[in-house]
Formats: structure tokens, sequence, C-alpha cells
């Protein structure tokens, strides 16, 4: 435990003022404070021994977040939300994946990060990544640029999207339409987090958005599992031997805790349970998102993204670009905003 301790008090320290800041700045709002805070604080200041703390911050306690978010929530609405969204869901990672593959040949960028870049933008960012690497045989640079890359993208979308669903006319008063923008169009589930709570904060929403957004995007992250069967099938054929594949990697466990959480609450309620009793849980859960924006600001590598090159950054820029316009074209054309 002593080796996580430095990392995690840094962490918390930077939420707390994030997240008191975030109340007298609702229009920015403490995820998206915290981020900038991190990236701000890594250029100056770098341990190794908070290492350990950060990486655990950014992963168990995000996950950890996203988990508590699944107290209050009806698991009848989760499969409404999954089934409603599923179109737009496959339209985008589509739209992703074959951007990426046409850049890859047009530019003559590496396949193995055209691919990860492409599987990062379109599923769950970091994640995706993570899972696909193994499988295509991505090395630590590969991964690193990808991340590098995604994150820069997750950024603008947390700081942007707000703005922009202000823009386009969505609605104010509910966070449905901005939720599912958010849950369709940001790639990692760390700033889906952070650009819907900044939604929710600009309007005085309480979790509206938060929930539709990760439910949404919790839908969306179930395709690293046939993507990266497709990816292991198409890499054991290429290079004429099976390799290792682990469905445990390519599937994110935290969603069945985020299920089981919801099945918890959902038969509560059946059973006449105030929604009140899980209010300090989902706060507790905003907070704990804001914690994770601090660890993964940290974690940026600024630096590392100027040295990867422009083209790898265009090609991630087209995908992001090319998901957001399906997104928001689809739901204006299924009459959703």
């Amino acid at each position: 435990m002593q080796k996580y301790l430095k990392g995690i008090i840094l962490c918390l320290v930077i939420s707390i003022v994030s997240w008191l800041l975030g109340k007298q700045f609702p229009i920015v709002g403490g995820a998206v404070i915290a981020i900038i805070m991190g990236m701000i604080i890594t250029l100056f200041y770098h341990n190794e021994e908070t290492n350990t703390g950060i990486n655990f911050t950014s992963k168990y306690i995000l996950q950890l977040a996203v988990v508590l978010l699944g107290f209050g929530m009806n698991l009848g609405v989760i499969v409404h939300t999954g089934v409603e969204s599923l179109p737009i869901i496959i339209c985008t990672i589509s739209t992703s994946l074959i951007i990426a593959a046409i850049l890859a040949k047009a530019m003559h960028i590496p396949t193995r990060i055209a691919t990860l870049v492409g599987v990062g933008s379109s599923i769950c960012g970091g994640s995706a990544i993570a899972a696909t690497a193994p499988v295509i045989d991505a090395d630590d640079n590969e991964v690193a640029q990808a991340i590098s890359i995604i994150f820069f993208f997750n950024v603008l979308a947390a700081l942007f999207f707000p703005m922009l669903g202000k823009f386009i006319g969505m609605s104010t008063t509910s966070g449905h339409a901005f939720g599912l923008f958010a849950g369709t169009a940001v790639n990692d589930t760390s700033s889906v987090t952070a650009t819907a709570s900044t939604w929710d904060s600009m309007w005085h929403l309480g979790t509206s958005t938060l929930d539709h957004a990760v439910t949404v995007k919790l839908t969306r992250t179930l395709a690293i599992i046939p993507i990266t069967l497709v990816l292991a099938l198409m890499q054991m054929k290429k290079n004429k031997n099976k390799g290792q594949f682990s469905l445990k990697q390519a599937f994110p466990t935290f969603i069945l805790y985020f299920i089981l959480a919801a099945i918890i609450s959902t038969i509560a309620l059946h059973f006449g349970v105030g929604s009140s009793l899980f209010a300090f849980l989902k706060e507790l859960s905003k907070f704990f998102i804001v914690m994770a924006m601090a660890a993964i600001g940290l974690k940026s590598n600024i630096i590392q993204l100027i040295k990867t090159g422009g083209k790898p950054i265009l090609l991630g820029a087209c995908c992001w670009a090319g998901i957001t316009v399906v997104s928001l074209t689809l739901q204006h054309l299924l009459a959703i905003w």
C-alpha cells in the first residue's frame, strides 16, 4: 500500500482543489479542471515514486466511479438506452475504422499505429488500445503514440463539445441528447465522463447527462470483443500462428460490476426503496471521476505527442471529426435533438 500512497495523495489533492473550483465555475466543471491541472503539474514535477499511485487512480478509481454510477440506475432504462444508441454506435465505429484504413494507405502510415488509433477512436480509447496492441503485436512506442493522440482529442472533446452542444441547440433541460452525443462521439470513458459532467454542471442537471452518457459508452465498449477477435484472426492468418489472445483482457470486467450495481438498485427501487438512498454513492462517483481525471492529466505526455509527427495526429483528427459528424447527423435524422 505504501507504494501507492504518494501518487494517490497527489491525485486527491488535485481533485479536491478541482472539485471546489468546479463548484465555482460549473461551465468548466471539476473534471476538466483536474485534467488541465494534472497536465500542467506534470510538466514541472515528476517523481517516480508517485507513478504507481497515479496509475492505480487513473485505472481503478475511474472504474470504481463507473461502478458506483450503476447504483440508482434502472436496468430497464439501461437496456432501452443501449438499443436506442446501437445504430449510432455501429455507424460511428465503422466510420472510424474505415477512415483509419483508407488514410493509412493514402498517407503511408504504419498499419499497426493506424489500427490502434482507429480502434481507440471508435471504441474506448486507452482500453481498446491496450486490448488490441497484443493482438496485432504493436510495440510500446506505437501504443504510447496512439494513446497520446487519443488523449489529445479526448481533452479537446471535454473542452469544446459542451460549447458545441449549446451552439447547435441541444436541449439544456435534459441530458438525453448530449449524453448520447458524448457517449458515441468521445473516445475514452474518462473523457466521456468529463464531457458529460461538464454539461450537467453547466445546466444543473445533477447526473442526468452523465448517467446516459456512461450507459451509452459502456454499450459501445462491448465492441472490443468482436473487433479484437476479428483482428486476432487476421493476425493469426497473417503470421500463420495462433499467438496469444485473452478474452478477459479484451472485456473490461468493471462493466459486469456496473450492471450488478444497476440490478441491485433496480430491485431496490422496485420494492419501494427511495432513490435518495443512492444519492451519496452517485456524488462520491462524481468526485472519484474528478480524481481519475487528475491522474490522467498527470500521465499525459505533451512532448511525446509532439514527437509522434503530423501524419498520425492528422489521422486521429480525421477519425475524431468523422465520428462527431456521423453521431450528430444520425441523432438529427432520428429526431433525438
